[in-house]
């Protein structure tokens, strides 16, 4: 192809020496030829790309297909069902409970309901009615002075930098509007965070929003924040699903002097959280910082996060509890198939324990240090779907987050360039050019309404089995083939 390519040039270039003094207007012809003939000459001389230097020009479609590849592969590729990480189904029923438009399949079930691993609920005879009314839950135990009554779905912890400015203040606005919770996130506590929605303020190993110039925890500023008025819960972040035992990563790409400055980094590399935390060292230090955070916050609900790892490792955190007899508020467990904007692959794909099994095994050992009545477990990790809460609750939740849910309420296409910089829908970018097209006055009501008709469908779903509280969903409720 190189030796075609060359060949292809010298006769252009002659083609057109010998027109210049028999028929000038081919010279036009240069003005798509040249361009090419330059491109070409530089391929055949860099030396990075070894596709270029032998396919000159053509080669670079190959980078275009790969650009393009994982649109072209929903669109033209992937069935209902087969999509990864998100089906099209799941997508679908997000964007039309987002929209408000038709949710409905027609012609019954696409699901293989003979296959293995298949799930379902058993329905009831003598249905019930249930309301959002009816799956409030109150977070907060008898060391909590400000209990928080939490919607059965919230935002999952998504930070300022992760998402644009206007991706923020979208779902904040529609948690305002809905009244729901919207979780911060590792970034700290930015201005677009505060529309007037309420917030889990989430505290990660970085400590961004409570840190001193050491980078380790501070409580002067973890106080300022805590005491807002709209900060109503505080989340110690262990570890997440997505990248279990490594810390958070904000690529630099997507750090903005406004982000340098909120989290207190320098500018110019990617902001790399340590994977583990300096304020403590064991299980019982752990407790004496979650009695320090909830003094500092005037006794709101304090809780952490956490993708179960070594099992040992929670159980001696539930026995410095039971020592003690201090117990946080709320425990979050994330499964490993949980999302976010940036994680090493081995990480992402081969770390951490899946949500189901995690989410047994917490229930289960709160239940058998008796701590479970004072403990709320949160679900959080890959949840799109009425049926999807109801599969959590009956596993041991008392409510749940979702993160790429609400995403995909704002626009998300399941591009998956969250780590690049180049969101096409502007959720994932800080490029003003990209992000300015996400209107957060339009996106907060479709966050508003993907979150009530998911409720809803799960209200329905329960009602449906006869139950009149979500309390009483069991793991026996739940049929898998």
């Amino acid at each position: 192809m190189r030796t075609f390519f060359l060949q292809t040039t010298v006769v252009i270039l002659a083609i057109n020496v010998v027109s210049f003094f028999y028929l000038p207007e081919v010279l036009w012809s240069m003005v798509i030829f040249g361009p090419l003939i330059l491109l070409g000459l530089h391929d055949i001389t860099q030396k990075s790309h070894s596709i270029l230097r032998n396919f000159p020009v053509l080669g670079h479609m190959r980078f275009l297909l790969e650009e393009i590849r994982p649109e072209m592969y929903q669109y033209f590729v992937e069935s209902d069902t087969s999509g990864r990480p998100f089906s099209r189904e799941q997508r679908s029923v997000v964007y039309a409970r987002a929209k408000n438009t038709r949710d409905t399949i027609p012609f019954g079930t696409v699901e293989d309901v003979y296959e293995t691993g298949y799930e379902w609920v058993n329905h009831s005879l003598s249905p019930k009615k249930m309301g959002h009314a009816d799956v409030r839950v109150m977070i907060g135990g008898p060391d909590c002075k400000q209990p928080y009554s939490a919607s059965l779905l919230n935002i999952s912890a998504m930070s300022f930098g992760a998402l644009s400015k206007n991706a923020v203040i979208a779902l904040n606005q529609g948690a305002k509007i809905g009244g729901f919770a919207h979780n911060t996130g590792e970034g700290g506590v930015s201005p677009y965070h505060l529309q007037g929605g309420d917030l889990i303020w989430q505290v990660g190993t970085g400590y961004f929003g409570c840190r001193d110039k050491e980078g380790k925890f501070c409580p002067d500023t973890f106080t300022d924040n805590a005491l807002r008025e709209q900060v109503k819960m505080v989340e110690i972040k262990l570890s997440q699903g997505a990248k279990p035992g490594h810390g958070g990563i904000l690529p630099a790409a997507k750090l903005t002097a406004e982000i340098a400055k909120i989290r207190d980094v320098p500018m110019g590399k990617d902001v790399d959280s340590p994977p583990g935390h300096t304020a403590f060292t064991n299980p019982l230090e752990f407790i004496d910082f979650v009695t320090q955070l909830r003094e500092l916050s005037g006794g709101k609900p304090i809780g952490f996060k956490l993708c179960v790892g070594k099992r040992r490792e929670f159980i001696a955190i539930c026995k410095a509890m039971q020592e003690t007899g201090i117990a946080p508020d709320f425990v979050t467990v994330d499964g490993g198939e949980g999302g976010t904007g940036a994680a090493p692959m081995e990480f992402s794909n081969h770390i951490g324990t899946p949500l189901v099994e995690g989410l047994i095994f917490v229930h289960n050992v709160l239940v058998g240090f008796d701590l479970r009545k004072k403990v709320k477990i949160i679900s959080s990790g890959k949840m799109t779907s009425g049926f999807g809460l109801v599969k959590r609750l009956a596993l041991g939740a008392d409510i749940c987050n979702s993160a790429r849910a609400m995403m995909m309420a704002l626009g998300c296409i399941q591009a998956r360039k969250c780590n690049s910089n180049l969101c096409p829908v502007g959720v994932t970018t800080q490029n003003p050019s990209l992000f300015g097209a996400l209107v957060p006055e339009e996106k907060s009501q479709r966050v508003n309404n993907y979150h009530r008709n998911t409720v809803d469908s799960a209200c329905q779903i329960m009602g449906a089995m006869g139950l009149e509280k979500a309390e009483e969903l069991r793991p026996w409720h739940l049929m898998r083939r």
